[in-house]
């Protein structure tokens, strides 16, 4: 155990907790966790409910008043690279992660820091795509992170004070963290990254209250294994199946549903012959033991990098005129996928985006994949590119309306393959190729309507380039999300008619949030390095 790590409480702080009852009565059980947003002054998991659907009840902004937003107040936190965190939210308190393993409470009235953390980071990471981190989860009187080397950490709710300090993985093995854990019961399950660095992804759980592993899921199968005969040779061993976002949770059936990333290498698809399980997959486990339940692969014998590490969400439709319980999830792959959360049996595929690597998907669950789209030496264009039809921006689902939103990427790459070195070891960087964007067809971005029943897109927003924020929908029948250059805007939930926006002037790469506070609902919008609280005007 290592306490590497400084926190700050400032003068104005000992103040807000002298005078503010928020920081003093905070004891968060796992029935909080389980109603949700039951109580909207609290924002308590990544997606705000255990089902994934990132869905507020509040009602006070409606598409009639939306046009009178204002910004109320804006954190800056002075830090290099990006927000890409989820608030959680409590009581008037927000805690909120940042880049380089930053984390902050701040008051959700004026935007004022409580406390600062900061966990020094060693030298020698292996870090692929940013030095980012999405979140807090919450238990009782603790905070929990997880840490770009790949450390879990447990905080004091009221300070920021480490209380331990746990090493999931070693750096020099390439692997890293940047997820929001997920409670569950007595566990925090969290995830890493890392799939470009050689290594053998894995979930875990750890006991909330002594930081003890509970068990370890590893997406790779050892030989001997169930999905073992996936794989041919050694590269098992360093497989990759990252799975560096958060899942989602069904308490009713007991089953963990989690996204797992891309095989290494990534485009050398000829150094790992096979569907390569448990790569591209969803992955549903017993929380308890973290024993693998069933498993859906979207993308077998992925050699585009199209990870699954999107946010799964649960819902109870009518598919084919029968009641199913179901995972939903838009696909890096391009595909918009339906599976029943039981089984796994997969129910509705189409594609979200335009896709020219597979036909459809088969009646068997398989993508009909289309002739001379893998990588190839001189190049291959396909689309999606390598970001994928989206990616880790999460996504919204309005159960009322029965409507799922996503931030979804109109974009083609040019795929090369270059062979992969056969001495390459564990942790070291071995792509199998590169890549390079096309300018045709011309790339855009959209925020998307789906009927998740069939697939079929309802209303779009289009923008000039493919973005990565995030949605919010809410009871008030408004959505929230953003364009690639920033702009933060809200459309009617139904008829995706734009209603207001709001220039933030930095990209934004993160999902709003929204929490009810002294009777006035407050949308936070991260935008680069800064968070803005925004709310009708008293």
């Amino acid at each position: 155990m290592t306490l590497n790590a400084r926190f700050t409480l400032s003068a104005a702080a000992l103040l807000t907790i002298a005078t503010m009852s928020v920081l003093h009565a905070q004891d968060i059980t796992n029935k909080d966790l389980l109603d949700g947003l039951a109580n909207p002054s609290r924002w308590l998991t990544h997606s705000g409910d255990y089902a994934g659907h990132r869905f507020s009840p509040l009602t006070q902004i409606t598409p009639a008043n939306v046009g009178q937003l204002a910004a109320q107040w804006t954190f800056q936190t002075n830090v290099v690279n990006k927000f890409e965190a989820t608030p959680i939210v409590i009581d008037g308190v927000l805690y909120v992660t940042g880049s380089l393993n930053h984390a902050w409470a701040i008051d959700g009235r004026t935007g004022r820091q409580i406390w600062h953390y900061q966990r020094t980071l060693p030298e020698g990471l292996k870090v692929c795509c940013g030095l980012v981190n999405r979140g807090f989860a919450v238990l009782g009187d603790r905070l929990f992170m997880v840490t770009l080397d790949a450390h879990f950490v447990a905080l004091e709710m009221k300070t920021g004070k480490v209380i331990y300090d746990i090493e999931m993985a070693k750096v020099k093995d390439g692997f890293a963290a940047t997820g929001a854990p997920l409670i569950i019961k007595d566990k925090v399950i969290v995830g890493v990254a890392g799939g470009e660095y050689a290594n053998r992804g894995f979930i875990d759980a750890y006991d909330a209250a002594t930081g003890k592993l509970a068990w370890r899921f590893y997406t790779i199968p050892a030989p001997g294994e169930k999905g073992s005969e996936t794989w041919k040779g050694e590269i098992w061993a360093r497989g990759g199946g990252p799975t560096w976002l958060t899942g989602t949770y069904d308490p009713a059936l007991n089953l963990l549903y989690w996204g797992t990333g891309n095989p290494n290498p990534d485009w050398d698809g000829t150094a790992r012959p096979g569907d390569n399980l448990y790569t591209g997959s969803l992955v549903a486990l017993d929380p308890d033991t973290g024993t693998l339940k069933w498993h859906y692969q979207y993308t077998p014998h992925d050699t585009h990098d199209w990870d699954a590490n999107e946010v799964p969400v649960l819902a109870d439709l009518v598919i084919h005129d029968r009641p199913r319980k179901v995972v939903i999830m838009a696909n890096r792959n391009g595909f918009f996928y339906v599976n029943d959360r039981i089984t796994g049996e997969f129910l509705v595929g189409k594609p979200f985006v335009n896709t020219t690597w597979a036909k459809e998907i088969g009646s068997d669950g398989r993508p009909r994949v289309l002739p001379d789209t893998d990588p190839t030496p001189a190049g291959t264009v396909s689309c999606p590119d390598w970001y994928g039809g989206t990616n880790f921006m999460s996504p919204s689902y309005d159960a009322k309306r029965n409507l799922f939103f996503v931030t979804a990427r109109e974009t083609c790459a040019r795929f090369m393959q270059r062979p992969t070195a056969a001495t390459a070891g564990l942790g070291d960087r071995t792509m199998g190729g590169t890549v390079a964007m096309v300018g045709d067809p011309k790339r855009y971005g959209a925020l998307r309507a789906i009927d998740p029943t069939t697939g079929e897109r309802k209303w779009e927003i289009t923008y000039g380039d493919a973005g990565w924020a995030g949605v919010l929908a809410t009871a008030g029948g408004v959505v929230f999300s953003a364009d690639d250059v920033g702009t933060f805007f809200a459309a009617d939930s139904v008829t995706g008619k734009k209603l207001y926006s709001f220039p933030t002037g930095a990209a934004i790469y993160a999902p709003p949030t929204s929490y009810q506070l002294d009777g006035r609902q407050f949308v936070v919008m991260p935008s680069g390095t800064n968070l803005t609280a925004f709310a009708l005007p008293k």
